[in-house]
């Protein structure tokens, strides 16, 4: 069924004078690509616009498995709440590696642009933003990590110059520097504020300060071993980092996970994700001094890690997921004890809840500050629980219908103010539905293997999928080489679209007010400097 949506999407792009084709060698079971000329690349890009698809990344890669093997390719992947998703790519020269700018249709590829110019030396035209992104000033101009001639231990003499930020030159109009080292644990990350008084004018920021090079790391590795990096992406969104890895290894060799595996995979994703929002309602909370809803947020979500690491052996779950099914079979007790757990935290946030909802300080602080439209949202593409309070609300729960979620009604928080009370709002009503849903599969879980056979495919194939992680969706591409190790590989995290709507948000607060809006949509430093 999955290749449905390229059917469509090639009809479509015909009727637009876009000539396609069929590759039969990418995921062909479940998404086959579609090739197009370099020329027709914006056009694609104008028409998946037009009907009102959703831009789920964009990215390059050099052409075939073989070292030996010449020329580059660009992708783009689309989704649409009817036809699902659908991929594209094109072939780019190999003396003059140069594609045309799509930023202008979808505002958030401007950014995965600039980090094909950077990675791999791709000259984009007609962009917004000629800026580099995460290859910072100190790297020479014609060093491009992802390419196969870059190794990766190269040690290169440091070049100079400043990143650009936008400056105003009108009085009265300030400066303020934050970061990339913050207080607290964060990671880095630069944030550059233009403010007259206390009101924020424009909020830029700048990342790449601790890349990781997951990309480049993950090329000659097995599934096996690649599934332990991929995990580690982002580590408060190990289990769907893990699974969009395992998802895409298990499309590209058209392996079937068994039933208890899916089963135990939804528990662990929506766990996750109820953890994570009821540390984040906590952290909100004391951004605006209302310390009471941390220390017992807090509580809630230890007892969790807690139970995870007994469970599973690890408070964030590391490793759960492995490529075929899952690592640990929870017996009769454990899921008795998750089943408790889950029911008893439901409760007491639903008690939380009303506490905070009662009580004015918190309200004032949070209703009506950092507002995103219904409008903005879609044209950036906010996804998880941004995009849902802002009018957004795709869901790869309900859009692809991946096992368990096949089986499962998803409630989709339906929000449209956008502000950072619609955000707690979004995360509340998320956590009651994770719960929800956490207590049917439980109660549900079938029989049998936790594990499917694995044998990687043969070198050339390649497979992509989407994760509806707790922050929102997970888009993984990878194709293997030979001997069945990971020849290469491309994630996008939700965080790498989500860090535009921050920017978008307060442009309509006080200073004072940075914090608060930055936890509500409490984007990831990692997810980012992949």
């Amino acid at each position: 069924m999955r290749h449905l949506a390229n059917t469509w999407f090639a009809e479509k792009l015909g009727d637009h004078g876009v000539y396609t084709q069929y590759l039969e060698d990418h995921h062909p079971a479940h998404m086959p690509c579609l090739e197009i000329r370099i020329l027709d690349w914006e056009q694609a890009a104008k028409t998946a616009r037009l009907l009102d698809m959703r831009l789920v990344a964009v990215w390059a890669t050099e052409g075939g498995c073989h070292e030996q093997d010449e020329g580059m390719y660009a992708y783009m992947a689309y989704a649409h709440p009817e036809h699902r998703h659908a991929m594209v790519r094109t072939l780019l020269g190999k003396t003059k590696r140069e594609i045309s700018s799509i930023a202008k249709h979808y505002i958030a590829a401007s950014r995965m642009e600039r980090h094909m110019q950077d990675m791999f030396g791709i000259t984009v035209t007609n962009t917004p933003d000629q800026r580099r992104w995460l290859k910072h000033e100190h790297w020479p101009e014609d060093a491009h990590p992802l390419l196969r001639s870059f190794a990766h231990d190269t040690r290169m003499e440091k070049a100079c110059g400043e990143y650009p930020y936008l400056h105003s030159g009108s009085e009265g109009v300030y400066e303020i520097p934050v970061g990339p080292v913050h207080a607290g644990i964060i990671e880095p990350g630069q944030f550059r504020f233009l403010a007259v008084g206390e009101q924020i004018l424009n909020m830029e920021t700048r990342f790449g300060f601790v890349h990781k090079g997951i990309e480049k790391a993950m090329k000659g590795r097995t599934a096996e071993q690649g599934i332990k990096l991929a995990g580690r992406t982002s580590g408060d969104s190990t289990v769907g980092h893990a699974w969009a890895f395992a998802q895409a290894c298990e499309y590209a060799a058209n392996t079937d996970v068994p039933a208890r595996a899916s089963y135990l995979r939804g528990i662990l994703c929506e766990r996750e994700r109820m953890a994570n929002h009821i540390g984040d309602v906590g952290a909100i909370c004391n951004d605006a001094a209302f310390a009471f809803m941390l220390v017992q947020m807090h509580r809630l979500r230890e007892d969790m890690a807690r139970l995870h690491a007994d469970i599973f052996g690890h408070r964030l779950l590391m490793d759960a997921i492995v490529v075929g099914g899952v690592a640990v079979d929870p017996d009769a007790e454990a899921c008795r004890a998750l089943l408790e757990q889950t029911r008893t935290i439901a409760a007491e946030v639903e008690h939380l809840r009303t506490i905070y909802a009662d009580n004015p300080s918190i309200q004032e602080r949070v209703i009506g500050s950092g507002p995103v439209s219904i409008d903005d949202a879609k044209d950036i593409g906010l996804l998880g629980y941004v995009g849902r309070a802002s009018g957004n609300y795709p869901d790869e729960r309900i859009e692809e219908a991946y096992p368990p979620y096949d089986n499962l009604d998803v409630n989709v928080a339906q929000g449209k103010l956008g502000d950072v009370s619609t955000r707690v709002w979004v995360r509340f009503e998320e956590i009651a539905d994770s719960a929800r849903m956490i207590i049917h599969l439980l109660e549900n879980l079938p029989k049998g293997d936790i594990q499917a056979d694995w044998q990687a495919p043969e070198a050339g194939i390649s497979g992509f999928s989407a994760i509806e992680s707790w922050r929102g969706e997970i888009a993984c591409w990878l194709r293997f080489g030979e001997a069945g190790a990971i020849d290469r590989y491309f994630v996008r995290d939700p965080s790498a679209i989500n860090w535009l709507g921050l920017e978008l948000a307060v442009r309509e607060v006080p200073v004072p007010d940075f914090p608060l809006n930055n936890k509500s949509f409490n984007c990831s430093y990692s997810g980012n400097d992949i």
